[in-house]
């Protein structure tokens, strides 16, 4: 079973298509509404947490980006604030994925995006909020 989160970004012409039902039915993925912001005939953005094959959701994606929707992993949207970051190390303690480390020459805190499974309990740790989900 293949599992990922991913933010979808929606354009005012695209937020009317029955996406969720059709990565169910079409795809025969599983999926978990995290967040989700959407209006009718305006822009919106809806986190995903999908599973399935690895097949059926590479071929969602496909889809999903033919629509014209924005199809990122959720990891992307998390950044880090460094004019807010103290390099305490606390996000370190919370991070599964050694997407933060400390840079042995530096004794700094670094954050590798691409490791990242946007679980935001680096964002909740953070004493200084310098880690953050930009979504909207």
């Amino acid at each position: 079973m293949y599992s990922k989160k991913i933010v979808i970004r929606y354009g005012a012409k695209t937020v009317d298509k029955p996406v969720v039902y059709s990565l169910v039915k079409d795809f025969d993925l599983a999926f978990n509404i995290m967040r989700a912001r959407i209006s009718p005939r305006r822009e919106g953005v809806m986190v995903l947490d999908l599973s399935g094959t690895k097949k059926n959701f590479d071929r969602a994606i496909r889809y999903l980006r033919k629509l014209g929707l924005n199809v990122e992993p959720l990891s992307k949207s998390v950044t880090r604030n460094i004019d807010r970051c103290v390099h305490c190390g606390l996000c370190l303690a919370f991070c599964s994925t050694n997407a933060l480390s400390i840079d042995a020459h530096t004794a700094e805190v670094v954050f590798d995006p691409e490791k990242c499974n946007g679980c935001e309990l680096c964002v909740k740790a953070c004493p200084t909020r310098a880690m953050t989900i930009d979504l909207l």
